[in-house]
């Protein structure tokens, strides 16, 4: 069992930069791998990044590709995602999940969390 409580959404200009962070409770944690999804009014959820549970692999969305990084600390039970260089299209809710590679690659877990909101402003 795993909680998720995500933090770090705000405001930002075009072109600036923002850090999210999720905060995993659960002895379980390192063993999962943890993903990054965000989800626009309207639109439908979209996959924006994952990391295996060591860290050693990641994938990313084609539209994030090259501007946001996805990392953990699995001392920390803290999945991050670094976002640069933000634009309009970014602005959606970020939600946290946690599950196996495959589940997550399918957008497939029972673990989210709340979300947090970016609004990048153009």
């Amino acid at each position: 069992q795993v909680q998720l409580v995500e933090s770090g959404g705000g405001a930002v200009q075009a072109g600036g930069s923002l850090r999210l962070s999720c905060a995993a409770s659960g002895r379980t944690f390192s063993t999962y791998a943890m993903g990054w999804f965000r989800q626009a009014p309207g639109k439908d959820r979209e996959r924006v990044a994952i990391i295996s549970w060591t860290g050693g692999s990641t994938l990313y969305g084609d539209s994030v590709k090259g501007r946001f990084t996805i990392s953990r600390d699995n001392a920390k039970n803290t999945v991050y995602l670094q976002m640069n260089s933000l634009k309009a299209e970014d602005t959606a809710v970020y939600y946290c999940a946690a599950d196996t590679w495959s589940l997550l690659l399918r957008g497939i877990t029972e673990y989210w969390g709340q979300g947090t909101q970016v609004t990048v402003s153009s």
